[in-house]
């Protein structure tokens, strides 16, 4: 999306001008250069958090499974471990941007470990009843899923009313994943606004 008519660039990663672009429906995204723009697709991909789905395998194995879970313990290791790949959006400058929102409150993680060894987690930024769920990584098989399935515990327990995982992937379709077309979305964010909670 072009921001000529707002904030330079480097303004726009300034925590309070971020937080506002998150709260309009837009992300944030570097390339491969690092220089990062902000997008707002068409269409958009939601996990609804009334009628998502839970494979039965995964569920037998989520509640078997000896992992520890924890909210925002380790929140700039989750970010560095989900960029820590051969490809990767998330660059430097970025980081550093998304220290800002979290010293806002604006910023969260679920962290996966197991025998006290971080193995997966996800992070996401929250506006009231909404999370824009940005990355998640795993270093072991099911980690990733999981920590999925325990931020959906989560926001359901807090009273979100919306999870945005912005685009489609085979992985999130095992959850019940949908696109919808972004007009529906912002009906979405806006009843989700009215919802003050808190992610801890």
């Amino acid at each position: 999306m072009s921001n000529k008519n707002f904030f330079s660039k480097k303004e726009l990663l300034l925590p309070e001008n971020m937080i506002s672009m998150y709260a309009r429906g837009a992300f944030p995204m570097a390339d491969d250069s690092g220089e990062i723009d902000w997008y707002m697709p068409n269409i958009r991909t939601i996990i609804p958090l009334d009628s998502f789905n839970i494979p039965r395998s995964l569920k037998k194995f989520y509640l078997s499974a000896d992992f520890e879970y924890t909210f925002d313990a380790n929140t700039l290791e989750v970010i560095a471990q989900c960029a820590n790949r051969e490809s990767t959006w998330i660059s430097e400058e970025l980081i550093e941007a998304y220290k800002g929102l979290q010293k806002l409150g604006y910023l969260h993680s679920v962290e996966v470990t197991q025998n006290k060894k971080l193995v997966g987690g996800l992070y996401g930024v929250t506006y009231r009843g909404a999370f824009f769920g940005e990355s998640m990584f795993s270093k072991i098989s099911q980690a990733s899923k999981c920590a999925l399935l325990k931020l959906i515990e989560r926001l359901r327990e807090k009273r979100f009313t919306l999870l945005d995982v912005q685009y489609q992937t085979d992985h999130l379709k095992m959850f019940g994943s949908k696109e919808i077309p972004f007009e529906e979305f912002s009906d979405i964010l806006f009843n989700a606004y009215a919802q003050n909670v808190t992610f801890l």
